[in-house]
């Protein structure tokens, strides 16, 4: 079966993999692209042989809404990290800040962060990035599709992405910060949707189980 979880902040893909295993007893559990931890939203798993289809739930469209602290930059470009640069915030206007994010539109070439499960030499980056190890990291390509400002303040910047798989929304949202003349790290990421799947529709982990048992009563 293919479900649309919602994943909560500070859980893991994997644990919801891990949890919806114990739940339903299948012994093949995946899903359909990583989320991280600080993110929250739509999560999709497969069961059993429609694990199989979790590659091409991988390929589609993703959709977000995220939220971009100026100001100040991580490591982890999330609010998980630790600060690494601080800049001055210039006024930016909202017809400044619409004009700046449309130019992210079409092709976007970005380097995979260093806290990420990109893989170099087979071993995650993530693991180098906590030992202190910096590897070279080639660009990467992928597509935006729509991007969109919803709320912006002196320090803060609301907005809405739809991109193509590859797209690492946390250095989306630094570059977002550079155009706008100053740094900056997400403190919020939620993923809205997986080509037709909503967040409008995504279970909860509790209501997942909830409805699990009372089908299999």
């Amino acid at each position: 079966m293919i479900y649309n979880i919602y994943k909560p902040v500070g859980w893991t893909s994997f644990d919801i993999v891990k949890k919806v295993r114990s739940i339903t007893k299948e012994k093949k559990v995946g899903h359909g692209g990583t989320l991280d931890p600080f993110a929250e939203g739509v999560l999709i798993i497969g069961t059993g042989k429609e694990t199989k289809m979790l590659s091409k739930v991988s390929d589609e469209q993703k959709s977000y809404q995220a939220i971009i602290q100026l100001g100040s930059e991580t490591d982890t470009f999330d609010n998980e990290g630790k600060i690494i640069k601080e800049s001055p915030i210039p006024l930016n206007t909202e017809n400044q800040i619409k004009r700046e994010i449309k130019k992210f539109l079409g092709e976007y070439f970005h380097k995979p962060p260093m806290y990420s499960a990109k893989k170099i030499n087979g071993v995650p980056l993530y693991k180098l990035a906590r030992q202190n190890i910096e590897v070279d990291r080639k660009e990467i390509k992928s597509t935006i599709f729509d991007i969109t400002l919803n709320d912006f303040s002196a320090d803060l910047i609301n907005f809405s992405v739809t991109c193509s798989k590859g797209t690492y929304v946390r250095v989306l949202g630094s570059d977002i910060a550079r155009k706008l003349g100053t740094v900056g790290h997400l403190i919020k990421l939620i993923r809205t949707s997986v080509g037709s799947h909503q967040v409008s529709n995504s279970l909860s982990v509790e209501n997942f189980e909830d409805q699990w048992k009372y089908l299999k009563k």
